[in-house]
């Protein structure tokens, strides 16, 4: 299984508008991508400013799909001028999961 995890700090006042960007990544994901095994998305509980997202997918050509659609285009495009600093981007293979 390929993973991503995802890094992304907002700038204050951007909590909801981040949300919303990522929640219309998340219902592309559903309806247009089998092969994405997991999309999930997370606030931090002690900064609303930092979302992470753990993505899961089949095989490379599934986070390649995802990765160049654009709907990721898209997001990247709009939700630019909301992040602070970079993204952190860790690119792995999954060795177990429950």
């Amino acid at each position: 299984m390929k993973t991503i995890t995802a890094v992304i700090r907002v700038k204050a006042g951007a909590e909801a508008a981040m949300r919303d960007a990522l929640l219309k990544v998340a219902e592309n994901v559903r309806a247009s991508e089998p092969d994405t095994v997991g999309f999930f998305i997370s606030v931090d509980e002690a900064d609303p400013c930092v979302f992470t997202t753990y993505e899961r997918f089949r095989d490379s050509a599934a986070r390649d799909l995802h990765n160049g659609s654009a709907t990721v285009a898209a997001f990247f495009e709009s939700a630019g001028s909301l992040i602070e600093g970079d993204v952190v981007l860790v690119t792995s293979e999954e060795i177990w999961a429950k």
